[in-house]
């Protein structure tokens, strides 16, 4: 992972816009799987959603539209 990391930081500061928007792309896709699993780690933790959205730098009514059916079909298939 850490190889990879360096490799994104290196063509994420590339001189060739091509290399340095696929990194864009690549950074984009890595936050939108990482954002998931943070929420609901934070969640589990008793993060309240306010919590979460000022570190998200979103609004609280966001970051609970976005999160709060994933976390309610968790909570049900716990109970099942």
């Amino acid at each position: 992972m850490l190889t990879a990391v360096a490799d994104l930081e290196r063509q994420v500061t590339s001189e060739d816009p091509e290399i340095g928007l696929r990194a864009v792309s690549a950074l984009r896709r890595l936050a939108d799987e990482l954002e998931p699993l943070q929420v609901a780690r934070a969640r589990d933790l008793g993060w309240s959603w306010q919590r979460i959205a000022i570190h998200l730098q979103v609004s609280k009514q966001a970051v609970h539209q976005k999160y709060a059916r994933a976390e309610e079909a968790t909570e049900d298939e716990a109970e099942d």
